[in-house]
Parts: C-alpha cells; sequence; structure tokens
C-alpha cells in the first residue's frame, strides 16, 4: 500500500497502489507551488481549479476509453455514492422501477433493492434466461423502469462476468415497452485490468469506480453515465451548492438546475478539489511505473496462477489438502476468466476448519495484509459456502455479526479469506504467503485419536501455592498486584474491583482494547482503600519522574457521571452493555491525551445494569472431552462435556467486562515450558504477565507438583478453603504479544502458541474459572477470598 514497509507481504488489493514516494513527491510539489480555489468562485485559484478539474476529468474518460461525446464523468466519494446517484434518480421516476441484480454483486448493489417496486436476485441462468426472453418481471409494474445490475468482477473470488450482458439484454428489452437501464461495478476489474468503454460489446448505462483500487491514492470515486441515459436524472428532486443557476426561496420556492453538463447537476457542494489534482500525478506515477494496464494484468495474471498453485499443491501429512479454494483454476477447461485474487478457506488434517479470527491473528502477527470474512458479497459467499437463507438466520439470532470471533456456526464458516493480487504484488509476496500458511496451517504429522482417557485421582495432594493474584480495574490496561498478607475478596463476578471500568471511544462507543491500543499496557492502576480512590499512573521514565496520573473516586456518586446520558451505550467483545461515563474534563483528558485517542472513562458496577448484564461465555472446548483427536504435546486430558441444558450454563454467572469468564488462571510450569519452546526457537522468553491471568499457581519447592499443562484436565481447584470450578480452556490472541512494560508489539509467545498449543485451528493457553460458592458455610461462604501464598489443591468431580 502507499506505506507498504519492506517486511510487509500485502495481498489486498496491493498492486492497485502506485510507488508512495514518487506520487507524493509529486503531489507535494503541486500543492506548495500552486494556489488552487473553490471552483465555485470568479478568482484566479478557483478559475485554475475549474480548469484543471475539467481536463482531470477528460483524461480519466480517456484512461477508461470513453468517449466525450457519448459519457459523461461524476466525481463521487465512491463507488457506492456512484450507485446511491443513481438509485435516487431511480426511485424518482414517475412510476419508480423494478430492481434485478446478479448474485454476485456487492452489498452496496444489492442494498438498491430496498429503493425499489419488485426485486429479484438472479444466478447466471437466470440472466441468461432473461436475454432469452424470460423476462422476471414480465407480470409486475409494467410502466416502471427495470434496472438492472451486476459486477464486472466478484469481489468474493473474481469471477469474471460478460460486459455483454448489458448489451443483450438492451436488445431483448427493445422489443417491449420497459426502458431497461444497466449499472456495472467495474470497481474491482478496473484495478488490474483495461475497462474499453469503446468495445462495441460495451452497453451499460453506469459505470461505478474506486479510483483509490486503481492508482492508491487519492480515496476518491467515479460515476460514468452514457449521454443516451441522463434523462433518468432529470426527475432528481434533491439539489445542492454549485448545481443550481438560481434558488428562490422567500415568497416562493423555485430553482433552476444547471443544464449543460450531468456532472454539474449531479456534484453536489463543493468538490474535493485536492483529491482531484492527486489523480492526476497519480495517472502519471502509474502509468511511469507500470505503463499499460495490459501490462498490468498480464503480470497479475500470472502471479495469481503462481499463488493459486502455490495454495493448491500444500497437503496435510494424510493427504488432505490445506486449502478449500474458491476460485476457478487458471485457464482450468471450462473455467470463467478470473481476476487476479484467490478465495479459500482452511481446514485442518481432520477435516475442520480453521477459525478466520485465528487466521487473523496469525497474518497480523507476520504481517500479512489479506482480508477475511464476507467481503460485502453476501450472494457469492452464500453460494460457495452453501449457506442457505434460513442458516443465516439462525446464524444471526445465534449471535453471528459481520467481524466478530463468530466464524464458524453448525459446522460451517461463515466467511472466506481472500488474496488480491496488484500492480505492485510481487513473487516474493506471493511465496512468503503461501510459506506462511505452509508454516503454521499446514499438519506434516497427524496423530492417531487416543482410545483412553488419562486417569486422575479423585483429590491430589496439596502440592502447589497461589504465585501471584493479579487485578485490572480498568479493562485491558495494566493490573494490579495484590501484595503477600493482603487477603482479596473473591465476588460471582470475579475478584473484586476487576474489570470494573473501561474506556469509550466518544465516537464508535466501543470499549477499547489492548489489542488495538496496546499503549493501554502503560496506564497502571493500583488501589488505595486508605484514601477511597483508584490512582492510574501513565508514563515509561520513571528514571526521570516523568509520570502523569489521575485519580478516580472508588464511590460511585452521582455527581461523578454525565447526567445528560446517565446510560452510555457501549458494546464490549460484542455485547451491549449500558456503563456510566464519567463526566469529568480531568479523568477523561487524561486518559485521551496518554493513548492519544477520543474516549471517556465509564463504569460497570457489580453486577450489571439492565442491557448491561453479562454473563460467562467460556464452555469447555471440544479438545477438553474424551475420544478426541490429541494435537497439543501432554495437553488436552478428558474433561466432562459442556452443560447441555440452559439451567446448567446459567450456574457460570455474570461477568462484568472480563471477555468470558470472572477469573483466568495459568500455572507457571505451563508458562516455564512455553519458555523453553521460546527460546529453543530463538526468542526470549516471557513473565507470567504476558497472559494477563488473575490467579498464578506455582508447585511447592522440591516437591514434584503439577507438570506443565496440567491445569488442562482440571475439574477445579480449592484455594485456601474456596472452590473454584474450571470453565474451560482460555482461546488466545495477539494480544499476547504486547509486552505488558513497554507497549511493543512482538511475536512471542503466540508465534510458538499457534505451533505448540493449538487445536482445531484455535490456540489455548490458561484456564477459564469461576468461584462455586455451594459447599462454602460460614465466614468463608459470606465473604470469600484467596491471597497470594494460599495452598492450591486439584480435585476432580468425576
Amino acid at each position: 500500500m502507499l506505506n507498504r514497509t519492506p517486511d510487509s507481504v500485502y495481498l489486498d488489493h496491493a498492486g492497485s497502489t502506485v510507488c508512495a514516494k514518487s506520487l507524493m513527491d509529486s503531489f507535494a510539489a503541486e500543492m506548495s507551488s500552486v494556489l488552487y480555489g473553490n471552483p465555485h468562485s470568479a478568482s484566479w485559484p478557483s478559475q485554475l481549479s475549474t480548469t484543471r478539474i475539467e481536463d482531470i476529468r477528460l483524461r480519466l474518460l480517456n484512461f477508461f476509453r470513453a468517449d466525450p461525446a457519448e459519457y459523461d464523468l461524476v466525481f463521487v466519494a465512491n463507488a457506492t455514492a456512484g450507485v446511491k446517484l443513481v438509485v435516487e434518480a431511480m426511485r424518482s421516476l414517475p412510476h419508480g422501477y423494478v430492481y434485478a441484480h446478479h448474485q454476485a454483486c456487492h452489498t452496496s448493489l444489492v442494498g438498491a433493492r430496498e429503493d425499489a417496486r419488485h426485486a429479484a436476485c438472479l444466478d447466471d441462468d437466470g440472466v441468461q434466461s432473461w436475454i432469452q426472453g424470460q423476462d422476471p418481471f414480465r407480470d409486475v409494474a409494467r410502466h416502471a423502469a427495470t434496472l438492472f445490475s451486476f459486477s464486472a468482477q466478484s469481489h468474493m473470488n473474481g469471477r469474471r462476468y460478460p460486459l455483454s450482458w448489458a448489451k443483450s439484454l438492451k436488445d431483448q428489452a427493445a422489443t417491449g415497452s420497459r426502458q431497461l437501464y444497466t449499472l456495472l461495478d467495474a470497481a474491482s476489474l478496473s484495478a488490474t485490468s483495461q475497462l474499453d468503454l469503446s468495445a462495441p460489446e460495451f452497453a451499460a448505462d453506469f459505470v461505478v469506480l474506486s479510483l483509490y483500487k486503481i492508482f492508491g491514492f487519492p480515496d476518491i470515486g467515479a460515476l460514468i453515465v452514457r449521454r443516451s441515459a441522463e434523462a433518468v436524472f432529470d426527475h432528481r428532486r434533491y439539489f445542492g451548492g454549485g448545481t443550481v443557476d438560481m434558488v428562490v426561496c422567500v415568497k416562493e420556492q423555485w430553482h433552476a438546475r444547471k443544464t449543460q453538463f450531468l456532472h454539474e447537476r449531479l456534484e453536489d457542494g463543493t468538490l474535493p478539489f485536492h483529491n482531484i489534482m492527486a489523480i492526476d500525478a497519480a495517472m502519471t506515477v502509474h502509468k511511469r511505473l507500470f505503463g499499460s494496464m495490459d501490462q498490468v494484468s498480464a503480470h497479475t495474471r500470472y502471479l495469481a496462477s503462481r499463488l493459486y498453485e502455490g495454495l493448491r499443491c500444500l497437503r496435510h501429512g494424510n493427504g488432505l489438502p490445506v486449502c478449500v479454494l474458491y476460485t476457478d483454476p487458471p485457464d482450468g477447461e471450462g473455467s470463467r476468466p478470473s481476476g487476479p485474487m484467490v478465495s479459500f478457506n482452511l481446514v485442518t488434517s481432520d477435516g475442520g476448519w480453521v477459525s478466520l479470527a485465528e487466521f487473523d491473528k496469525l497474518a497480523i502477527l507476520k504481517k500479512m495484509h489479506v482480508r477475511t470474512g464476507g467481503l460485502c458479497s453476501p450472494g457469492s459467499i452464500a453460494t460457495a459456502l452453501g449457506l442457505e437463507p434460513w442458516e443465516m438466520r439462525r446464524n444471526l439470532s445465534a449471535g453471528f455479526r459481520c467481524g466478530t470471533d463468530n466464524d464458524i456456526m453448525a459446522g460451517k464458516p461463515t466467511g472466506v479469506i481472500r488474496a488480491s493480487l496488484g500492480a505492485m504484488s510481487t513473487e516474493s509476496d506471493v511465496d512468503s504467503f503461501v510459506e506462511f500458511v505452509e508454516e503454521f496451517f499446514m499438519e506434516e504429522t497427524v496423530p492417531a485419536p487416543t482410545t483412553e482417557s488419562p486417569q486422575h485421582s479423585t483429590e491430589n495432594a496439596a502440592a502447589m501455592r497461589v504465585k501471584a493474584v493479579t487485578v485490572f480495574p480498568i479493562k485491558s490496561c495494566a493490573g494490579f498486584s495484590v501484595p503477600r498478607g493482603t487477603r482479596w475478596e473473591v465476588r460471582p463476578e470475579g475478584l473484586a474491583w476487576d474489570r470494573e471500568w473501561c474506556l469509550v471511544h466518544r465516537g464508535s462507543g466501543q470499549a477499547l482494547s489492548q489489542k488495538r491500543y496496546p499503549k493501554m499496557a502503560l496506564l497502571r492502576p493500583s488501589l488505595d482503600f486508605d484514601r477511597g480512590v483508584l490512582r492510574v499512573e501513565h508514563g515509561v521514565s520513571e528514571q526521570e519522574g516523568i509520570i502523569d496520573f489521575v485519580e478516580i473516586p472508588l464511590s460511585a456518586k452521582p455527581d461523578l457521571f454525565d447526567t445528560r446520558d446517565r446510560q452510555t451505550s457501549s458494546r464490549v467483545c460484542g455485547d451491549e452493555i449500558s456503563a456510566q461515563s464519567y463526566s469529568s474534563d480531568e479523568i477523561n483528558d487524561f486518559f485521551t491525551d496518554a493513548l492519544s485517542v477520543p474516549c471517556v472513562l465509564a463504569r460497570f458496577p457489580a453486577g450489571g445494569r439492565g442491557l448491561g448484564s453479562r454473563t460467562t461465555k467460556a464452555r469447555m472446548q471440544k479438545h477438553q472431552r474424551p475420544n478426541k483427536i490429541r494435537q497439543l504435546p501432554g495437553a488436552f486430558p478428558d474433561i466432562p462435556s459442556p452443560p447441555d441444558s440452559d439451567s446448567e450454563q446459567q450456574e457460570n454467572g455474570k461477568i462484568l467486562l472480563a471477555n468470558e469468564s470472572p477469573m483466568l488462571l495459568v500455572h507457571s510450569s505451563s508458562v516455564d515450558a512455553l519458555n523453553e519452546e521460546i527460546v529453543g526457537r530463538g526468542g526470549e522468553s516471557v513473565p507470567d504477565a504476558t497472559f494477563r491471568p488473575n490467579v498464578v499457581v506455582e508447585n511447592l519447592p522440591g516437591q514434584p507438583g503439577e507438570p506443565a499443562y496440567a491445569e488442562d484436565s482440571w475439574s477445579g481447584v480449592r484455594i485456601g478453603d474456596q472452590d473454584f470450578k474450571f470453565l474451560g480452556a482460555c482461546r488466545r490472541c495477539h494480544m499476547v504479544c504486547v509486552d505488558q512494560a513497554t507497549a511493543e508489539r512482538r511475536e512471542e509467545p503466540f508465534s510458538t502458541l499457534a505451533k505448540t498449543r493449538r487445536f482445531d485451528g484455535k490456540v489455548y493457553f490458561g484456564a477459564h474459572m469461576r468461584h462455586d460458592a455451594a459447599n462454602r458455610h460460614g465466614v468463608a461462604g459470606q465473604v470469600p477470598t484467596i491471597e497470594v501464598g494460599d495452598s492450591v489443591t486439584v480435585y476432580d468431580e468425576r
């Protein structure tokens, strides 16, 4: 991309960018030497802008081989804005419109159905039947115009569709009474191929494009309109500044639109004229670096073929493929031409799907830039993955949302991985990506399933103790280590004061996470009960005394919070919560300045509030059940299956702002074993705090204790005189790669975890647990507490 670094691999329209330095130098030189003004003025800088905009408009039309006598080009914010202009015009027609779109359309084209009187989604056969005379709207809305839209190239798998469809449909429609218009989405195709509007078979009325996908900069789109279809916009109601010759609004309501050019009537308000100037520089640099679009096309076609073959040839040790490919084979017999992208999913050696979220974690860590998920191609995704409408509705009801970790539901993936090639992509990019998939997802040795479960004693002797207890008052910020000799209260939601606060983005309402904002690790809270405050310090140079701090009262006084919106709607780990945001500028500005992110502090008191009530999500995983294939050395012995009824699940209780469960436990022997692996691979060992556990347990000196990863098999533990029930293994993300002391990102320990602690495509380390008060009576049951140094006994309820 424009900010491409030497050690990164970009396979997400990477080649749609030009050399950053060359382009920016050219653009900066023009901006620093020429003064441009608002085109809607008579000043010299404004007239210069007007002239340059029209020159660039003409140059773009020539780039797409569009005769200015036949086409006009309208600058828009992006391709979707172009679609909306067309939809707005069609909606304003006297009889409205009926709408058909091909199933491979981008979401932005699918959305046009909502304003149509009738709508239909057509597959290839449906379009072909229409061309042969089977009008999908023959019995409805006879006087309404028809709009048909399709993508020149699928955004999901790169499959290309005949540009001749528009001409064939218009020829067929000529025999009927209904006017037919066609809308072509060329954003994906034009990124790496020559779009030729002069071709005899080209007949689309409207074409939408994303110029950044071609040149990388600027972020702007274009709508190209065939002049014979301009009348569609005559009924458009809205008008903006610069699109009219006169407006009367005092005593009378009247206006006169501009009439010379269509773009004058559609480009509402002040154009992003500096962005438009950048197009000229981008086109010049693009031509100098890559020559013609035909050369770009040949280059990317070769790379796509190399990538496809590289992924297709990957095999697990048992011969099963590593990748399920959704892109047609390059130059395969009978296959439709495809653009330079490869879409696929990863599978394990026993045929299970690899989570896209897990893939993303490793890809981000290894600086592999691809796109995953639904790709804004609902029809193509549903077809490729075999998702029926009822299944998609069920997934939504079960909690699936675009961008969440729920990427495998009812045994089917909900999205794909897409690797896209462009002008700047190289053989090295392709080969590095294939090697990455091979290294982390190809299983050379496939272990046989075990037939017996390990045996456990009913109760082991106390051979361990609590090494550390840590509370994290503010979600994703540093922890507060409970001092030795201090007994700490355990509540149903977890340790007292644990994750009772969070930082909320002012704009999105999303709770901030250290995964996105690693500097949160440098916000170090401490609880001062004598003074009744939560003190939060920020700074990385204690030697120089450069430490800022803020103090927040522990009491929940009403005057501390925003009285205008007492319940702040936010989202934490996909859950909607109602927290209380602080009104103090001193408090909020402290966190905003520390993170350079506009945010406010919010509080989520114990017990939850209305929509804010959250329940435990942790469950025993498949790999922790009997008679399953074991893929991790010495890990995941048998554990009872997850609860079968809702009543059993409700026993897990509520949580505050923790991700999945009330508490997280880590065994220090497991950390030691992992560090041996890391050091053996040339990395640096990591401390217990890397995994942000609430409780760290260790073996007693001089005693055998529990081996590494033994916690995978525990049903529960007794800490001091308190019982805790285990809820399942902790699924890890690349947040563990944030150094909790410096906030720097690194590869370890996730890189090694992904190779040694992954099962069914997911990475696990540590164990979720909750307090079990069922057998506690007296003081121990009324005010349960734990302390550093408490004895730890493993028990088994089976």
